[in-house]
C-alpha cells in the first residue's frame, strides 16, 4: 500500500522544500520499522518545479497473522479465512495511518526549524492513494474530504474486475486530492480519515485514542458536518470513548463560535486543585504487585534475584516489614549502579544492616541463598536461553527453596496493544523469548509439580479481555507436605 504527496514550485520557492517539511531528504531512500512491516520513503521526482514523496508500506504477512485477527485488528472483517486472506497488504488502512504518524511525526506537528514560515503556510498539494477502502462508497469519501479545503476531491471507484464490468465496483476507490493546504493539515486529515473510511483498526482502541483524535483533528474536526461518524468510526464504536470525544469537540466548537479559548468556556474546575490521575507506569504497577504478594505471604527475608539496578530493592527497603533484603545479579556494573541508587555509602547503620548486594549467577546453586522467606524473579527468566532455564529452576526451587517464589515475565499476547512495537520484535533486545499465557502457565505448573510447590497466577497491569495483561506473575508457595519434610 502506498500514497504519494506532490507539490509544485519555482526557482524562488522550489518544490524540493517538501523534503525539508517532511524531514526526509529527496536524494535518499529511507526505511523505517513499523508494527506490521517496513515503511519506505522515496522521491520518484525531485526538481524545483515538481517534487513527489512516496510513502510505501511493505506489510509483513506473517506478522499480520500473528498480531492481528478479525475485525479491527488487521484482518478483513468480511472475508472467509480473514486471518490469511485479506486486503491489508494492498489497501490503505489504519496500518498506513500508523506508518504515516511514525515516519512523518514532526511534519504532522507542523514543525520545521529550517523553514518555519513554509511549514505554517498553505502550499499546492496533490495527494494520491491508488487503493483506499471506502465503506460508504465514493460519496462518503467526498463528504469527508470535501469540507476540508481541497479544491478537488476525486474518488474513482475501482472495478472488481476490469474484464467483467457486469460484476460492478469494489469497495475501493482511487483517491486524488488537490488544493492549497498546510502540509501538517493534510497529513493529520489522512491520519484520521484513512481508518475512518476503512471502518476498522488493526490495534486495540484504548482511551488515549481520544487524545490522538482531538490532536489530529485540531482546527477542522469540531466543525466538520460528519463529525459524529468520524468520531464513532475512528474510535471503533467504543461508545464511551466516542461520547467523551464528542463532549470535548462540542466545547471546542462553542469556544470557536464565541471567539474564546476552550479554557475560558470550560472553566467550572479550578485547575490548581485538579486531581485527575495520571497513568501509572507498568514498571511501578509490577513493583506494587510484587510488594502486595510478598506482604500477603508474610515474607520478611527476601531475595531479589536478577536485581539489576536495584529499583525493587529500593522499594523493599521503604517497608520496615522486610527485615533482610538481598539483591543478586551477575553484572558487577549493575550492582555498582544499585549501590549508588541506594546510597549505601551514606546509609545509616541500622538501614545498612537490612540490605546486601551479591554477585552471583542464577544458573548455579549458591548456599548463600538458602533459608529465605521469599525470592523474586522480576522480568528475569526471559533473558536466559531456554536450554539454561532448567539450571535456574533447580538453583531457585530445588536448592535455595524459599517458602515463596514470585516470577514475572512479559505476556507476548499483549504485544499487539503496543502500537509502536515493530512486527516480530520482542519488548527488549536482550529477551531470548516471550511467552503466551498458556506457555507461561505450562512452564510454571511443571516447575511447581517437580519441586513441591503450588502456583497461582496474578495479572499485572490492565487485564485486556482479548489478550490478557501486559505482565503475568506466578506466585509459587511450598506445599505443607514439603514444609513438614524440611522441618522434620
Amino acid at each position: 500500500m502506498f500514497l504519494t504527496i506532490s507539490t509544485t514550485g519555482n526557482p524562488e520557492r522550489p518544490a524540493t522544500d517538501l523534503g525539508f517539511l517532511l524531514h526526509k531528504h529527496p536524494e535518499r531512500a529511507q526505511a523505517f520499522s513499523t508494527s506490521h512491516g517496513t515503511a519506505h520513503v522515496l522521491y520518484p521526482e525531485a526538481s524545483a518545479e515538481l517534487c513527489t514523496a512516496v510513502l510505501l508500506l511493505e506489510v509483513d504477512p506473517v506478522a499480520l497473522v500473528r498480531r492481528g485477527k478479525g475485525k479491527g485488528r488487521g484482518g478483513a472483517p468480511d472475508a472467509a479465512l480473514a486471518q490469511y486472506v485479506n486486503d491489508r497488504p494492498y489497501a490503505a488502512s489504519s496500518l498506513l495511518a500508523v506508518a504515516l504518524a511514525r515516519v512523518f511525526k514532526t511534519a504532522l506537528h507542523g514543525v520545521c526549524q529550517a523553514m518555519p514560515e513554509r511549514a505554517a503556510a498553505p502550499m499546492p498539494l496533490r495527494v494520491e492513494i491508488p487503493a483506499l477502502p471506502a465503506r460508504g462508497g465514493a460519496d462518503l469519501v467526498r463528504a469527508l474530504f470535501g469540507p476540508l479545503g481541497w479544491s478537488t476531491v476525486e474518488a474513482e471507484p475501482v472495478a472488481l474486475d476490469g474484464e467483467f464490468p457486469e460484476w460492478g465496483d469494489s469497495r475501493y476507490v482511487r483517491l486524488v486530492l488537490e488544493g492549497e493546504l498546510r502540509l501538517a493539515d493534510a497529513l493529520n486529515q489522512l491520519y484520521v480519515l484513512l481508518p475512518v473510511l476503512d471502518d476498522a483498526k488493526h490495534y486495540w482502541v484504548a482511551p488515549d485514542e481520544v487524545d490522538k483524535l482531538l490532536r489530529a483533528g485540531d482546527g477542522w474536526l469540531a466543525g466538520h458536518p460528519e463529525r459524529k461518524l468520524i468520531t464513532a468510526r475512528y474510535l471503533s464504536r467504543r461508545w464511551g470513548l466516542a461520547r467523551a470525544a464528542t463532549e470535548r469537540l462540542e466545547l471546542v466548537r462553542l469556544a470557536e463560535s464565541e471567539g474564546l479559548d476552550v479554557e475560558d468556556v470550560d472553566n467550572a474546575v479550578d485547575e490548581t486543585s485538579d486531581t485527575e490521575e495520571r497513568p501509572v507506569p507498568l514498571a511501578e504497577q509490577r513493583r506494587d504487585a510484587i510488594l502486595a504478594a510478598l506482604r500477603t505471604a508474610g515474607a520478611a527475608r527476601v531475595l531479589d534475584l536478577g536485581c539489576g539496578q536495584g529499583q525493587l530493592v529500593q522499594a523493599l527497603l521503604k517497608d520496615v516489614s522486610f527485615t533482610d533484603v538481598v539483591g543478586v545479579d551477575v553484572s558487577v556494573r549493575a550492582l555498582n549502579i544499585a549501590a549508588r541508587r541506594l546510597r549505601l555509602d551514606r546509609m545509616g547503620e541500622r538501614q545498612a544492616a537490612r540490605v546486601t548486594l551479591l554477585q552471583g549467577s542464577l544458573a548455579y546453586t549458591d548456599k548463600r541463598l538458602a533459608g529465605y522467606d521469599a525470592a523474586v524473579l522480576s522480568e528475569v527468566i526471559e533473558h536466559l536461553d531456554l536450554p539454561r532455564l532448567p539450571a535456574l529452576e533447580y538453583a531457585v526451587f530445588g536448592a535455595a527453596r524459599p517458602r515463596t517464589v514470585l516470577v514475572t515475565t512479559p505476556n507476548v499476547e499483549y504485544n499487539v496493544r503496543w502500537e509502536s512495537l515493530p512486527a516480530g520484535h520482542v519488548r527488549h533486545g536482550d529477551h531470548r523469548f516471550e511467552w503466551t499465557r498458556e506457555e507461561f502457565r505450562g512452564w510454571a505448573e511443571g516447575v511447581a509439580g517437580q519441586h513441591g510447590y503450588g502456583v497461582e497466577f496474578v495479572p499485572v497491569g490492565p487485564d485486556d479481555p482479548e489478550v490478557g495483561p501486559p505482565t503475568q506473575m506466578a506466585v509459587f508457595t511450598r506445599t505443607d507436605e514439603t514444609l513438614k519434610e524440611v522441618t522434620a
